[in-house]
């Protein structure tokens, strides 16, 4: 683990050559102050985060301020590419050039993804706008609102090891992120928003409320090997709704 004190090198920006662009301007307004409010209570408690300030994420550097969509039907799984060789004490100042490059780089508001993941299983926020809240991020062409993208640290290509930290962490947090009602194992009807995406613009799309970003966009990620994984991360995702309360739903559908 890192420390939080620990004085960091200057920030490279990394190859991040499998980010996606962002959603065509297809904008949602944030709601008025009065109508802003967090998620409600569900059944399967937050898992630890680091947060941006505890990362010393550049605030300076985004250009908007976060805009809301609804509740979250989907998980789109991600890895940003570079190596997995990193010590995860030097995970913050990689954050911090994952920042960089998405904003000065891509042209982004913000970082893309809503969370982060290192190898050694630490859960870090990505996009501000407040953890508990359906903050729309940048992270799968199309298919950005109602979901959250959460990118592992490294790549996962084919024959690389995926710890189980990972997909402890993954699980952890798509377990606490849906809606209620979703069913980790299950699927979802999403409409594309890009005619970038795999799916026309307007088209609707089957995908599993789990999925990986290649079943959304044109794409290897999230890697052959961390590809693998996510049956066992829908399955761990599910188990942890049904040990906190009786059933793979968070909360009985409305």
């Amino acid at each position: 683990m890192w420390l939080r004190h620990r004085l960091w090198p200057a920030a490279a920006v990394l190859p991040l050559t499998l980010l996606v662009l962002r959603d065509a301007p297809v904008r949602f307004a944030a709601p008025p102050p009065q109508a802003q409010v967090h998620e409600r209570a569900r059944g399967v408690a937050q898992p630890t985060i680091v947060t941006r300030a505890a990362w010393h994420a550049d605030e300076g550097m985004v250009r908007e301020h976060a805009v809301y969509t609804g509740a979250v039907r989907a998980v789109f799984i991600h890895h940003t590419g570079e190596s997995n060789t990193y010590d995860c004490a030097d995970v913050p100042r990689m954050l911090r050039a994952v920042e960089e490059s998405h904003i000065r780089g891509n042209g982004w508001d913000d970082i893309g993804y809503n969370f982060l993941v290192d190898r050694c299983g630490t859960i870090y926020e990505g996009r501000a706008g407040g953890i508990t809240r359906q903050v729309r991020g940048a992270h799968t062409t199309g298919f950005n609102a109602d979901s959250v993208g959460i990118a592992v640290l490294g790549n996962y290509g084919r024959g690389a090891e995926v710890p189980k930290a990972i997909v402890r962490a993954l699980a952890e947090v798509a377990a606490w992120k849906l809606r209620p009602g979703a069913d980790p194992q299950g699927r979802v009807r999403l409409v594309s928003t890009n005619d970038a995406s795999r799916y026309a613009k307007g088209e609707a799309a089957v995908l599993h409320v789990i999925s990986g970003h290649r079943d959304a966009y044109q794409t290897n990620c999230p890697g052959e090997a961390l590809y693998a994984k996510l049956p066992a991360i829908r399955a761990a995702a599910a188990a942890l709704r049904q040990a906190r309360t009786g059933t793979a739903d968070a909360e009985p559908p409305h």
